[in-house]
């Protein structure tokens, strides 16, 4: 294949710059996926979390090179698959455009919907964390990716029987990937179980970095552009209006989880990073579709059916998905795609359609939209179901060691955080003890000492007070 600075005169080189910078911006929110999750789990899990996300990323772009793009984007077998005419991506061309990409090279679109692909089963790690056995994570990430992703892509993004037939609206993936990955990762929660101590933290297990979590939170937001107007495919008005509209349902949601959290118990951090990334997922197959104006209507009621719900589901169901991958990525999906039924406006998008609200007022597209999501669940339960069944007689599926160990030593050999697993060789003797016992309970005195000090300073009665201090002050001195 010969390469030149000559390119057709399809390509726009505003379009091609966007596109390239919402690609990287796509990338990034795969570290930044393993930094959001280690921070709210287990210390003594964060390197396996680390290998799950990278190494899974690896995995699936590797994949999406071999077959993955023709599989969803090469001629259809009756609307079912795509045929091998561009497998190892041959004929893709670096200097022309193609049928799915009028505006920038055909080549860059692979690359653009290759992290797509890449990032969509790397969202259930959240489902199965700290129980999955890393060769059973391997094989479920690869027949996912085969048997789910690559169908449902197809028939919504290539020339798939929901494309042609039906026209089904997904802008930036909620049905290829939120609904898919929200289902899988319910069922995984049913299959897999209940970690240790679920009903001591009911189900919330304290987060071991939130900091941590709050970064990768917030490159997670910033990335979700590139995600939602990278699909654009263009650098023109309506790459903003999904711009605006993402950012719209990604804080207004935030406000309501913040809200509620702050009603039930105290505002929480965890609440809001977890309210931005649902109105963030819930409005990404429709933030191409709308007036950005909905987007705030869209971003409450996904704030308000993403909380409530891992209530049902964590609390009254008992289902351990550990970071509540179901609710925050699969019921805001659900909600979204179902969302283009009723604000579906053509006037943002000439590909679209009007919806229920709109036009003529037709209820055909939210006909349309609930088909798809009820056909993209259901094919996606059934698969993970078969997944899980097929890898458990393989290989297992759950770890086989106590959980308090963790994945990183047992798993990877590794350790995130070296000093808080660091061991004394030698054995204390017996003098040492006794000074840092000596030590503890003197500091534990003057603590006392200034406590009592000033309560007796203010007390009405300070002679009866100095009296009862002084007695409370040689008893710790008797201790010591």
């Amino acid at each position: 294949m010969v390469f030149s600075n000559e390119t057709d005169s399809c390509i726009n080189t505003g379009d091609t710059t966007w596109v390239l910078i919402s690609s990287i911006l796509v990338l990034s929110m795969m570290p930044a996926l393993a930094f959001f999750e280690a921070g709210l789990l287990k210390s003594i899990n964060t390197v396996s979390l680390v290998t799950q996300i990278i190494g899974g990323a690896s995995i699936l772009s590797v994949m999406w090179h071999l077959i993955g793009y023709t599989l969803v984007f090469g001629h259809s077998y009756g609307g079912v698959i795509g045929d091998f005419s561009n497998i190892l991506m041959l004929d893709v061309p670096y200097t022309s455009c193609s049928r799915h990409s009028p505006n920038i090279p055909a080549a860059l679109f692979g690359f653009f919907q290759m992290m797509f692909a890449a990032i969509s089963p790397l969202l259930i790690t959240g489902a199965f964390a700290e129980r999955l056995q890393y060769k059973a994570y391997v094989l479920f990430i690869i027949g996912w990716e085969l048997f789910i992703y690559y169908p449902v892509a197809h028939w919504i993004w290539g020339d798939g029987w929901l494309n042609k037939m039906f026209e089904v609206q997904d802008f930036a993936g909620g049905l290829v990937i939120h609904t898919t990955s929200g289902v899988s990762a319910l069922i995984c929660g049913i299959v897999l179980g209940q970690r240790k101590d679920f009903d001591k933290y009911n189900g919330e297990f304290p987060p071991s970095n939130l900091p941590l979590a709050a970064l990768g939170g917030a490159l997670l937001w910033t990335s979700w552009f590139g995600f939602n107007a990278g699909s654009a495919l263009q650098s023109g008005s309506l790459a903003v209006s999904t711009v605006v509209a993402t950012q719209r349902a990604a804080t207004t949601s935030g406000v309501v989880w913040l809200i509620i959290s702050w009603i039930r118990h105290k505002p929480s951090a965890t609440a809001v990073l977890n309210g931005v990334i649902a109105g963030l997922a819930g409005i990404t197959p429709a933030s191409g579709y709308i007036d950005p104006q909905y987007g705030a209507v869209i971003g409450v009621i996904l704030g308000f059916s993403s909380y409530f719900s891992i209530l049902l589901i964590k609390h009254k169901l008992r289902i351990d998905d550990a970071l509540d991958v179901s609710s925050v990525h699969g019921i805001t999906g659900v909600i979204g795609s179902i969302a283009i039924g009723f604000f579906g406006e053509k006037a943002f998008n000439n590909d679209g359609r009007d919806g229920l609200f709109f036009g003529s007022h037709s209820p055909y597209l939210l006909g349309i939209q609930t088909m798809a999501v009820c056909v993209t669940g259901l094919w996606s339960a059934i698969i993970t179901i078969i997944l899980l069944k097929i890898i458990d007689k393989i290989v297992g599926l759950k770890i086989e060691y106590d959980e308090e160990i963790g994945l990183d030593h047992e798993e990877h050999g590794e350790q995130a955080y070296e000093w808080k697993n660091s061991s004394i060789n030698e054995q204390l003797t017996e003098q040492q003890i006794n000074s840092m016992v000596r030590g503890s309970i003197s500091h534990h005195i003057q603590n006392e000492q200034r406590r009592l000090s000033v309560i007796a300073t203010s007390s009405l009665n300070p002679s009866l007070n100095r009296r009862s201090q002084a007695n409370n002050i040689a008893k710790l001195e008797e201790t010591l």
